[in-house]
């Protein structure tokens, strides 16, 4: 495809976000007596509750919050380890972020390049008259246990808020494709990714299918300033820098695999908000998938609203490692757990993605959620809708330590070990409060005391009838 010039809208704002917790290559040198995954220093876990589509709400939510919370008509996700292989995951996600359900809705999964795919396709839709556009790509991979694929495996996301008013623009972007079947891939059913392990075969695709991309487009390499390149380890993308170019210096300003590790999908949306983060004026983009596709864009930025939150400081070990991608866990307990049925949990979804309240007409007290008689009056009355703010104090905190979990919170508790419980005190828009008890998240147990300041975000609840239910935890508030 021919390079395209002056793709409008914008890029407005940004977010992005990694796990907290770190493994680093010692503990797989340590665990297998060597490590695969050249260049990598240490990489994100997901905790036990996170997925890809709990990464992207954090990315969405920051991105949105640095854009001032506009519309949202376009929404796009990416990524290569959706927790649901059928599913428009785009329709929970906009419901978590309160996208309207009229929103245009896109999925792009199957390639690392379909993060950059997403970013183009919401490029190429705006700008829009009702609002803006928001391209989420999140993704934390795996592979086999003694393979590259997984010893470089990391996890992250990025967000993108798109309009027609934002100030960093992509000038130019084009695409190459070649066969190179087999560099990396997933079968259908499985969970690892594997690759032919072929060195100067993948090197070969890498490069080549790189440079076609980045051939097409019309730029003076000397005012690149970062070069965002796909990262599937901390060698690769540097290998490719005579093809593509640049200097290696460019390539490491944008390089972030050195400490989150291989995020498949999100790899180069990551570099490009690290970029802008850091007030990069010329960033020059090149994401690779296997088969083999590549996309480059040069963008051009000025002053971009961003807020991410990339850094790690909880060490795991190996054995903590595995307990949390469940491979030491034999899974949900077989009954015994309290039955939710899908309808039944879909008609709380306004409380556990919104945290839609109901306000006493009579006295003015909340209730959450919003049923039964008043809290306050002990009225039976109709409610006035309320959206609660997502912030809140605790009232009353508790551990639940090992074999405590109810029997549908068994598998989370494997993963994760104890976990607390919290009641707590959630800020309404006018100063008000209701209580609610939530599960802590995003925090060591024994952390959070009474009348510390929380907030909400999205995790996984549980899974029942192969059905995962998401909803609200609380965790220390963290800056936007």
């Amino acid at each position: 495809m021919n390079s395209k010039e002056s793709v409008i809208p914008n890029i407005a704002a940004v977010g992005a976000y990694a796990p907290r917790f770190r493994i680093s290559a010692d503990e797989f040198r340590e665990a297998w007596g060597q490590f695969h995954a050249a260049g990598v220093n240490e990489k994100a876990v997901p905790e036990a509750d996170e997925d890809a589509l709990t990464m992207a709400y954090e990315a969405g939510r920051r991105a949105l919050s640095a854009a001032g919370n506009p519309d949202v008509s376009f929404l796009a996700f990416a990524s290569t380890t959706p927790p649901m292989a059928e599913e428009d995951l785009t329709a929970r996600l906009g419901g978590m972020l309160d996208v309207s359900e009229t929103a245009t809705r896109h999925i792009f999964t199957g390639s690392t390049r379909a993060g950059t795919r997403a970013l183009v396709a919401g490029l190429s839709a705006g700008p829009w008259e009702d609002g803006v556009g928001l391209v989420i790509t999140a993704d934390c991979p795996r592979g086999k246990p003694d393979s590259a694929e997984e010893h470089g495996a990391g996890a992250g996301s990025a967000a993108f808020v798109l309009d027609e008013n934002g100030a960093a623009s992509v000038v130019q972007q084009a695409e190459y494709g070649s066969e190179f079947p087999g560099t990396r891939f997933r079968g259908t059913g499985e969970e690892a990714v594997e690759g032919l392990g072929v060195t100067g075969y993948d090197r070969r695709a890498f490069s080549e299918t790189l440079a076609g991309a980045v051939g097409q487009l019309d730029f003076d390499a000397e005012n690149v300033d970062v070069a965002g390149v796909q990262a599937p380890n901390g060698k690769l993308p540097y290998r490719a820098a005579g093809a593509l170019g640049v200097g290696v210096e460019e390539i490491q300003a944008g390089a972030l695999v050195h400490e989150l590790g291989d995020t498949g999908a999100a790899s180069v949306p990551l570099s490009l908000a690290k970029a802008l983060s850091e007030g990069h004026e010329r960033i020059l983009l090149a994401s690779f998938g296997s088969g083999a596709g590549a996309d480059a864009l040069l963008v051009d930025a000025g002053d971009v609203p961003v807020s991410i939150a990339l850094d790690g400081d909880d060490p795991v070990s190996y054995a903590e490692y595995l307990r949390k991608r469940g491979e030491l866990t034999s899974g949900p307990p077989s009954g015994g757990g309290a039955y939710v049925s899908v309808p039944s949990w879909r008609r709380t979804l306004d409380q556990r993605h919104r945290l839609l309240a109901g306000k006493c007409p009579d006295c003015g007290a909340l209730s959450f959620p919003p049923e039964g008689a008043c809290s306050g009056c002990k009225s039976l009355v109709e409610y006035d809708e309320v959206q609660l703010t997502g912030t809140g104090t605790i009232e009353a905190v508790t551990t639940i330590s090992q074999g405590g979990a109810p029997p549908e919170f068994a598998e989370q508790q494997a993963k994760s070990g104890d976990f607390d419980v919290a009641i707590v005190a959630l800020d309404g828009p006018a100063g008000e409060t209701a209580s609610a008890p939530a599960q802590v998240t995003g925090a060591d147990t024994g952390i959070l005391e009474i009348g510390d300041s929380v907030e909400t975000t999205m995790r996984r609840i549980y899974t029942q009838e192969g059905v995962t239910r998401y909803g609200f935890k609380i965790r220390p508030t963290v800056e936007l």
